[in-house]
């Protein structure tokens, strides 16, 4: 069986609408496939086993008072007749499928050579049964009525141990289903617990319910699943069956349903008028003041207004990974077209930066706040951090602040002071070299060392060091280089926000 067999699949039941007639049954498979000849979905008709000789207790035999024994005995047909019935489905291109009742029946089942096996909801936890079908080589579809979480776990369970193709199908054991009743929600509750699934919706709906396959579609059903028969002279049906004309528009329904709900599993194609509708609304970018060539745009140095015109910088192309520096001079209020700018797009560099990071902050334990603004010094260019540069983050600053420091393997940070400043390192992870005042010394994890006001220092580590550094109130310009071009690079941090699930999926 192919493995696209359950996509877009509507199964037509027939159940015992045949009425025990086999020219009947065959009028009802004929009938709706001239309804079917129009849509391109995937079809299966179905069919219901059961060996009455032995399904039914001798006792009840003939009993006219108990409703399923009489419907069945009624419409009892010969397994030569059945197999009429299933030769006339292939015959005619739909995916022969069949409910069995009894182990017998699955016998027969692969006797007469169906694509596809369903169960009922009435058998979902018959485990006898189950044993039966999942020893055969068929695909299997179950319905789910009146089944709890448990009994679904343990039969996906069953089924995914033995290997099987199979799909479950949200069913309401309802005969027919009022409308507060159809629990359409249960589709995507069913996709979500088992993901790897193929979910479907089978329906005991009123037949003239058009709406609820939409629905179902929305939800991410693939396979549908709806009760039908032939009303004659001779032959009524029941109230949850639907004619041909009543299939026909709910096959509409639901080619109304695939074309508004799209592409699956993939991102939609945008197409041009989209893309051109949106641009035009989307601000421009425009210097505040006037700009030489080679100055790096910033958000001091432009703003973003409408109408933009083609070929200009959009405030869209900015974001924290991108450096823009002008190749002309530009006069106040003047528009920054793409053509006049020189780009730096440092993206795939700070997410390598901070993945270094963040696998060095998991391999340490060391234990960070639940949210924490994240800051990478780059004194001499984000191209340089890995050699000269450290991470910082700021867990609370006040009269007193405390700073987590993490520096990279054989990475610097250059020599500095503070006038305001008094700090005191422990090392919490790693190793520490430390240069006060021209001296140079080693720390390991517990180490505290105290950093008073005016010493020069700078620090490194040959395999990497996380520290805590526990001072008076930070000031964002208490820090004096000891190299003027590091306080000349206006552009020497990069602030980033991060939550604690940063541990658990990767950056993008």
């Amino acid at each position: 069986m192919k493995k696209g067999i359950f996509e877009k699949l509507f199964i037509l039941e027939m159940a015992n609408n045949h009425m025990g007639d086999v020219e009947h049954g065959l009028k009802v498979i004929r009938a709706f496939h001239e309804v079917t000849k129009k849509y391109d979905f995937k079809f299966g008709f179905k069919l219901q086993y059961r060996n009455l000789d032995t399904f039914i207790h001798p006792k009840y035999k003939g009993s006219q008072d108990i409703k399923y024994v009489k419907r069945f005995e009624d419409t009892r047909l010969s397994k030569s007749d059945l197999r009429k019935l299933r030769d006339e489905m292939v015959k005619l291109g739909f995916t022969a499928i069949c409910t069995p009742f009894d182990e017998s029946s699955v016998d027969l089942i692969l006797e007469h050579e169906f694509d596809v096996i369903k169960v009922a909801s009435c058998s979902f936890t018959d485990w006898p049964l189950l044993e039966k079908i999942g020893a055969t080589n068929k695909p299997v579809i179950l319905s789910t009525a009146g089944a709890s979480v448990n009994d679904i776990d343990r039969v996906v369970a069953f089924f995914e141990h033995r290997d099987k193709e199979f799909a479950i199908m949200h069913c309401v054991g309802e005969y027919p289903t009022a409308k507060e009743n159809f629990e359409l929600n249960q589709i995507a509750f069913l996709k979500t617990r088992y993901p790897n699934l193929t979910i479907g919706y089978s329906t005991h709906e009123p037949p003239e319910e058009m709406e609820s396959v939409k629905l179902a579609v929305g939800e991410g059903a693939e396979i549908f699943e709806r009760h039908i028969g032939l009303k004659t002279d001779k032959f009524s049906i029941n109230n949850y069956s639907s004619m041909p004309e009543q299939i026909g528009r709910w096959l509409e329904s639901a080619t109304d349903a695939f074309l508004i709900a799209g592409v699956k599993n993939e991102r939609r194609k945008i197409s041009d008028k989209e893309k051109d509708d949106l641009v035009g609304l989307r601000r421009g970018v425009f210097v505040k003041e006037n700009l030489r060539s080679g100055d790096k745009l910033s958000l001091k140095n432009i703003f973003f207004a409408i109408p933009n015109i083609k070929g200009q910088l959009l405030a869209n192309d900015f974001s924290k990974y991108m450096e823009y520096s002008l190749k002309k001079d530009l006069l106040k209020d003047e528009p920054v077209m793409t053509a006049e700018v020189s780009a730096l797009n440092l993206r795939e560099k700070f997410l390598e930066i901070s993945n270094k990071i963040k696998d060095m902050v998991i391999k340490s334990h060391v234990p960070l706040p639940l949210k924490f603004d994240f800051e990478l010094s780059h004194h001499y260019g984000i191209e340089n951090f890995e050699k000269i540069g450290a991470t910082i983050i700021r867990c609370i600053n006040r009269e007193y602040c405390k700073t987590i420091i993490i520096t990279l393997p054989g990475q610097k940070n250059p020599t500095h002071y503070h006038k305001k400043k008094e700090e005191t390192f422990q090392v919490l992870y790693g190793d520490l070299i430390l240069e006060m005042s021209g001296v140079e010394k080693e720390y390991r994890k517990g180490d505290i060392i105290v950093v008073e006001r005016g010493v020069p220092h700078s620090f490194t580590s040959k395999g990497g060091a996380i520290f805590e550094e526990v001072s008076t109130t930070h000031y964002k310009e208490d820090s004096f280089y000891e190299d003027p071009k590091v306080l000349a690079n206006k552009n020497r941090k990069t602030e980033m926000t991060f939550w604690s699930d940063w541990f658990n999926k990767p950056l993008s």
